[in-house]
């Protein structure tokens, strides 16, 4: 099934199903109101909305209207918890080795995670207000999990239980505020603004046998003003599947319902396919050429993520957003 949350003016918004096709949707209320009451009584409710799935593919719906991606909200618009790793290694080997550092030892073995801001989701078209064009406004197209409740100290296979739904990314960085930050030896904060996501969150099963061993076997593609920059594969590149990822996170501490567990920026070694990010493309300029010649985002760019399914129809809708200046 395929679930989004519609703008209400409150801070949670109304729970609609979406159809598989994206053209219309129903209001949940019925079954829940919130995408997290789903999440925290997910054997109960997720079958009721299954149900209410089914009826809306057929046709059958008596409320259905038009699916608008403009009235979504992020799905779970907030979280408990936003865990955001790095499983493409070679996104970070190509960002270190264009400032000179080798890839430790310890990275091909022990997923990188950092803890991202989760009080405050940006909807797939809303826009991404920044302050200052000069911080080096990056996009980065990935693929997020949404889990139930993951006990401490679970296996990677254990951990791949607790996947309820999946989404896309678009994980804003600013990427001149990041050498400080690391600097002071304690990760990012200011050079991670607040994360937006796609129309919809779907269940594994829509994704058929792309959805295999923890990872997504499909295209993601970012399209940059209006120009397509990346055509990058989710699946065979992820050193790092999602079951471990999330074990990862889980080592030390309990997930609870509605955390989110996101896989990095989706990179691939045949650079024919581009970038997911700003950062990447500048990383290859650097090594190729001596210098980055692409600049960052300016105000007045877009961005659009989106990913189809092999029978070319969008399986998240997609996140289009315009860089604008804070007022």
């Amino acid at each position: 099934m395929k679930l989004a949350t519609y703008k209400d003016g409150s801070r949670d918004g109304q729970l609609v199903v979406v159809s598989r096709d994206l053209a219309t949707a129903h209001y949940a209320n019925g079954i829940a109101t919130r995408l997290q009451q789903v999440l925290d009584d997910w054997n109960f409710l997720s079958p009721q909305l299954q149900d209410l799935t089914t009826t809306l593919n057929h046709g059958k719906a008596r409320h259905a209207f038009p699916f608008d991606p403009a009235m979504c909200m992020a799905p779970l618009p907030r979280a408990y918890q936003w865990a955001d790793g790095s499983a493409y290694l070679n996104h970070v080997e190509l960002v270190r080795k264009a400032r000179g550092a080798e890839m430790p030892e310890s990275f091909l073995g022990d997923p990188l995670v950092y803890q991202g801001g989760s009080d405050d989701f940006l909807g797939p078209c809303d826009d991404a207000r920044f302050a200052s064009a000069d911080w080096g406004i990056d996009f980065e197209a990935e693929v997020a999990v949404i889990t139930g409740d993951v006990e401490m100290g679970v296996s990677p296979a254990q951990a791949l239980e607790g996947v309820r739904l999946l989404m896309l990314v678009n994980d804003w960085t600013l990427r001149n505020l990041v050498p400080a930050e690391l600097a002071k030896g304690f990760g990012f904060f200011q050079s991670k603004p607040a994360t937006a996501f796609s129309p919809v969150a779907v269940t594994p099963d829509e994704l058929g046998d792309a959805w295999q061993a923890g990872r997504v076997h499909l295209t993601l593609q970012s399209t940059w003003n209006g120009r397509k920059v990346g055509l990058v594969e989710t699946g065979p590149e992820m050193n790092f599947h999602f079951g471990q990822l999330i074990a990862h996170v889980a080592k030390t501490r309990n997930l609870r319902a509605g955390a989110i567990v996101g896989s990095g920026t989706v990179s691939n070694k045949d650079a024919s396919r581009g970038y997911s990010c700003i950062a990447e493309k500048r990383a290859l300029e650097m090594i190729d050429q001596g210098e980055a010649r692409t600049a960052f985002m300016q105000y007045g760019d877009t961005i659009r993520i989106e990913m189809k399914g092999r029978d070319g129809h969008s399986l998240f809708g997609a996140i289009e957003q315009t860089v604008v200046e804070l007022a």
